[in-house]
């Protein structure tokens, strides 16, 4: 796959065979993390903290992936929210559904091939969601922009 095509993801969203007419899943797979790595860049440009995103591949049929983060107060999950969600369409990439944002504690932004939930940092705690799909594999560090891995990795080097 050249590197043009890896970089679009409405190009990859829309991209079909030409004799089936169906998607090719690998490059809605590929499209599905570019969509990843932008709204989770995107959330971190808005001061999103305890950033995971889970592959939920084989362990259900709601989504492949969930992408999970937290905001200080109300306020600043519907930043969050707000910030994604528009350099997503930027992208061409639009929710199908949307829960929780007038209230601003857990908003819910589905994609369907990944669920987006921006929790207030009590909800976080109380739901829990992070134990609750403890069998899913963390792929936070494979879409995580480059500042932020050095800065995990710098974080993770002077805790020893």
């Amino acid at each position: 796959m050249s590197n043009e095509i890896a970089e679009s993801p409405s190009t990859l969203a829309d991209a079909t065979s030409e004799d089936t007419g169906q998607e090719d899943s690998t490059l809605r797979e590929d499209s599905t993390l570019v969509a990843i790595r932008a709204a989770v860049a995107c959330a971190l440009d808005r001061k999103a903290e305890d950033v995971k995103v889970l592959d939920l591949v084989g362990l259900t049929q709601v989504a492949d992936y969930f992408v999970l983060c937290s905001g200080a107060n109300p306020r600043q999950v519907q930043a969050i929210s707000d910030a994604v969600e528009r350099k997503l369409r930027d992208l061409k990439v639009r929710p199908r559904h949307i829960e929780g944002y007038r209230r601003g504690r857990w908003i819910l932004l589905d994609y369907l091939d990944f669920v987006l939930h921006v929790f207030h940092q009590e909800e976080r705690t109380f739901y829990s969601l992070d134990r609750l799909w403890s069998d899913a594999t963390d792929i936070t560090a494979k879409v995580l922009p480059a500042t932020e891995k050095k800065k995990a990795d710098a974080t993770a080097s002077s805790d020893f």
